[in-house]
């Protein structure tokens, strides 16, 4: 067993064994993601073989290609880490793998925030009008911005302040078995 054990997140494992937990558990995660890319991706693509896609004006246009390659974009990025894996395979780069990783979950879901931003426009705008469909794009973004990146923060920071007063008032500290949205992967 290696000398350096985890003493702030609270597990007896070495580097090798977090860098694998964590990559397992990113995978998790992209797996549940991949499956909402997929579908939008699908949908995006099967878009172009109706009949009312011919009466789509310029700006739905660009803003169907343009959703297109973000979807496309994400689903390449939520692929990235397996890839890089599997290239990497049995090299002892498991620790950077798991850091690329991370990165690449990251941007992918801010790919895919503006996919789903991009297609939810697109929809309301044909179904509706222009001004419900970037009413409609402006509240996809902030749900997905309010959901996915200021909830974890604000989270994280009741825990934190949950785990400081468990702590003061002489109440033992307990420590989350889940890596936080932006807690370091060691």
């Amino acid at each position: 067993m290696a000398d350096h054990q985890s003493s702030h997140t609270g597990r007896n494992e070495t580097p090798l064994e977090r860098a694998d937990r964590n990559f397992i558990e990113l995978l998790q995660e992209l797996r549940v993601t991949q499956t909402g890319v997929q579908v939008l991706f699908a949908f995006l693509l099967s878009m172009a073989f109706t009949q009312r896609f011919e009466s789509l004006d310029t700006f739905q246009l660009a803003t169907y290609v343009t959703t297109l390659l973000l979807a496309l974009l994400s689903a390449i990025i939520f692929v990235a880490p397996a890839a890089l894996h599997r290239s990497l395979f049995q090299q002892n780069a498991k620790p950077l793998i798991v850091r690329v990783s991370d990165r690449l979950a990251t941007v992918g879901m801010v790919v895919l925030m503006l996919a789903f931003t991009g297609s939810v426009t697109l929809v309301v705008d044909v179904a509706l009008d222009r001004g419900a469909g970037i009413a409609a794009g402006a509240g996809t973004f902030l749900a997905c911005t309010g959901l996915w990146g200021v909830l974890p923060r604000l989270v994280l920071r009741s825990g934190s302040r949950d785990d400081a007063d468990e702590t003061s008032a002489g109440a033992p500290e307990t420590v989350s078995s889940s890596r936080g949205p932006r807690e370091p992967i060691h």
